[in-house]
């Protein structure tokens, strides 16, 4: 439990590592404590149903190197695979020169094989660099996906931008 002077009326709780942190104002009464801790207890272990279990970014990261050694032949080498909160304009994002690859929180609830080929479509940015060439693309292509295999044409609209919903009209 974190008591703060600066929180005034709001109480919070996280899981950080094997840990639950409950944050609550300094001052309340030991039992108002108590009651709050068991209170946020049960919304984290709803919440953690709801969602089912979570990869940890350890889990993501040994998922990437299984995916590297699989379908890329070992030769992506990442240096950190990590969930980050979720973005605005991107599932996922990699440095090939730091070789860090970042996945968008947002993707942490769909199925296996749609992660496994956004984290294999970063991991294809470490063995091929600039951006989406030919090569890049038969890189890709090499893992099947759901069906067997993807799609054999490039993506129209740019492949590591979410797609944006259509700007709303002014109704007449």
């Amino acid at each position: 439990m974190r008591r703060s002077r600066r929180r005034k009326r709001t109480v919070s709780a996280r899981i950080e590592g094997d840990t639950v942190v409950v944050l609550m104002p300094a001052g309340l009464p030991r039992s108002e404590e108590r009651r709050l801790i068991s209170d946020m207890l049960g919304k984290l272990a709803r919440s953690g149903r709801r969602r089912g279990t979570r990869a940890s970014d350890a889990e993501l990261m040994q998922r990437a190197k299984g995916l590297s050694r699989e379908w890329l032949d070992g030769r992506a080498v990442p240096t950190s695979v990590r969930w980050v909160p979720a973005m605005t304009t991107r599932w996922a994002s990699c440095t090939q020169a730091s070789g860090e690859i970042r996945i968008s929180e947002a993707l942490r609830d769909v199925p296996p094989y749609v992660l496994d080929y956004v984290v294999l479509h970063e991991l294809a940015h470490l063995v091929v660099p600039g951006g989406h060439p030919p090569e890049f693309w038969r890189v890709v292509r090499r893992f099947p996906g759901p069906s067997g295999r993807w799609a054999t044409s490039r993506p129209t609209r740019g492949c590591c931008a979410r797609a944006r919903p259509e700007p709303r009209r002014a109704r007449r």
